[in-house]
């Protein structure tokens, strides 16, 4: 195959796994709008939110219910606006909005990493502390990125703002990551394998809540070698590997959907 040949099939392979992605992530802000906010509207959030969410509404503890608040706003905004941002025609087309979106994202992913971190320091999370440390890792990530894609756009050095904004539009997602891939490994082997659903520990829950930020980034680093590259033979192989993530992407997606998202609007 030649180089060219290889390069689209590259390129073609990744638009794969983001449109594959894009559908889940808008199935996903659809539940979070019309789940919480939804709820929020009707009065109805201490019965819902505490159903649903380990740090949810604390009559009372208005500071922590104001996090929850925009911790929930914030994953909206950052699940709609992160597939706008890193999308090449929105970019290319609108540069203004692109500019406009792109310091909403940064600032949103910020100040969400900063209310859960906030939350996880002071409510807690389900699964103890190794969840809480994953998740605080994942937060710390998102901060990370999210300064330095910021920088690197000041600085008008677009390239290297270009891969820091694909790493933080990744790890933002990593809720996401975590969910569709727990509901794939379910799907998978019909049964909660290495994991206890009343604590929620186990080795895959450890293995989890690390892999929602790792395993993203790894895939995406394999992608900008496989760009910079002239090697077809391995263009063609993380090619393969975006076209196996995004079959797997598809069926977390169908799994979260049908197990999670859609029974919980019609709850």
């Amino acid at each position: 195959m030649q180089v060219a040949k290889a390069g689209k099939f590259l390129n073609r392979a990744a638009a794969f796994w983001f449109c594959t992605a894009l559908i889940g992530m808008l199935i996903f802000t659809v539940f979070i709008i019309s789940k919480y906010g939804g709820s929020a509207i009707q009065g109805q959030a201490e019965e819902v939110w505490n159903a649903e969410l380990t740090h949810g509404y604390v009559p009372g503890k208005w500071a922590s219910n104001l996090a929850t608040f925009l911790h929930l706003f914030f994953a909206a905004i950052i699940t709609f606006g992160g597939p706008l941002q890193v999308m090449p025609q929105v970019r290319n087309r609108f540069p203004k909005f692109h500019r406009f979106n792109g310091r909403v994202y940064i600032s949103t992913a910020f100040f969400m990493s900063l209310s859960g971190l906030y939350l996880l320091n002071t409510t807690g999370t389900v699964g103890g502390w190794v969840m809480k440390f994953g998740q605080s890792f994942n937060g710390i990530v998102i901060i990370i990125c999210a300064v330095l894609a910021y920088k690197f756009a000041r600085a008008r050095d677009f390239v290297t703002h270009r891969r820091w904004a694909l790493r933080l539009f990744l790890v933002v997602s990593g809720v996401w990551f975590f969910r569709i891939g727990m509901m794939a490994w379910f799907g998978i082997l019909q049964a909660p394998v290495g994991m206890d659903p009343e604590t929620f520990t186990g080795p895959f829950v450890t293995f989890l809540v690390f892999a929602e930020t790792l395993v993203p980034l790894l895939i995406l680093q394999l992608y900008f070698y496989a760009q910079d590259t002239a090697s077809n033979a391995i263009k063609v192989s993380v090619s393969m590997l975006l076209v196996l993530c995004a079959l797997l992407t598809a069926f977390g997606i169908f799994m979260a959907t049908v197990g999670m998202w859609f029974p919980g609007l019609m709850a």
